[in-house]
């Protein structure tokens, strides 16, 4: 393993000299600073993670909370963690993950025993019962997510309501008159997640203002709940444009679609909200609207990281829903 005695020897200055341009405690010239920067590249010189956190009071770690949930879709919210582990190796940072219960006060450990410098947090509940105690870390917090009561709390994430009322009035704006939201699983609401309750209340307000017949279903994976679920979406009435948000249940959907004889577009439209390769790779492309992950994730770091570095006031960042249109909508055919 390469040390500083062995960099400093290599660019022809002393050890503390390669400590002050690694730490930034001294202004160094900038043609010595640029040869041991040389250095520190041919010889492939890494700073030991220990030394340079007791230098620099950082430990070069963001906590990342993620509660597990069974009713979770893995392969999404593993998008969302990779987003945010990529953006912060870009910077030179290490993420430390923080799984199954853990809260404020596994936050408040691993920042008090100086494990991580900064705490992301994913999973957000409208009445979240983790806030207060994060609002009291004794270090910078963002979260990727927007409860009710986000005061003092810097926020990013998917404007859902307005994805809501987009998916709705792109129907409405179709023709369509009688439309249905397949929501997410039941546990998803009943909990209280903030992403789910933000977009239903925005298909509801714009299906309201639309004076568009609406009804909204929670939908549990499985081919036999998907099928049940489709069961009382058609016996609700006379249903021609779905708004489906729930990445899990959209190839079964389709399927059983196929399997009644319904196709798509022409005997119902089918919208969803759901990441674009999942959106892309499905038996037939639907229209949709992003799940922006891997934007999300890098802000989420951008602005956890500019706290780290300065006292900046909280902010909450909402991403416009971003919509495209993959033929699975269309004009309601007319009887």
């Amino acid at each position: 393993m390469i040390t500083i005695k062995e960099v400093a020897r290599h660019a022809g200055v002393s050890m503390s000299t390669v400590s002050y341009v690694l730490s930034g405690k001294r202004t160094i010239s900038e043609e010595t600073r640029r040869r041991v920067e040389r250095s520190i590249a041919a010889l492939g010189y890494h700073p030991n993670a220990g030394a340079r956190a007791l230098a620099s009071s950082r430990s070069q770690v963001l906590g990342l909370i993620v509660p597990l949930h069974t009713d979770q879709n893995v392969p999404v919210v593993m998008q969302f963690v990779s987003s945010i582990v990529g953006a912060a190796r870009d910077r030179d940072y290490d993420v430390l993950l923080l799984t199954d219960e853990a809260g404020p006060g596994e936050a408040h450990r691993v920042v008090a025993r100086s494990m991580a410098d900064a705490i992301v947090v994913m999973d957000v509940e409208s009445a979240d019962p983790r806030l207060a105690g994060l609002r009291d870390l004794d270090a910078p917090v963002v979260l990727l997510g927007l409860p009710d009561d986000h005061e003092g709390l810097s926020c990013v994430d998917l404007d859902f309501t307005a994805a809501g009322r987009r998916m709705a009035g792109h129907l409405a704006d179709l023709g369509h008159r009688s439309v249905a939201l397949i929501g997410s699983p039941p546990a998803v609401y009943e909990r209280g997640t903030s992403y789910a309750e933000r977009l239903l209340a925005g298909f509801r307000a714009e299906t309201a203002r639309r004076g568009t017949s609406a009804t909204t279903h929670a939908c549990a994976p499985g081919y036999d709940a998907v099928s049940a679920c489709l069961d009382a979406v058609l016996e609700a009435g006379d249903v021609t444009g779905l708004v489906v948000h729930n990445e899990a249940v959209l190839g079964p959907l389709l399927l059983e679609l196929r399997r009644r004889g319904l196709d798509v577009p022409s005997d119902l439209s089918v919208i969803a909200l759901c990441p674009d390769d999942v959106a892309a790779a499905l038996p037939f492309p639907l229209t949709s609207i992003s799940v922006p992950a891997r934007e999300l994730g890098a802000i989420a770091v951008e602005m956890v990281l500019a706290r780290i570095a300065g006292d900046l006031p909280p902010e909450v960042r909402l991403l416009q829903p971003r919509l495209t249109d993959r033929a699975s909508t269309a004009p309601p055919q007319k009887p």
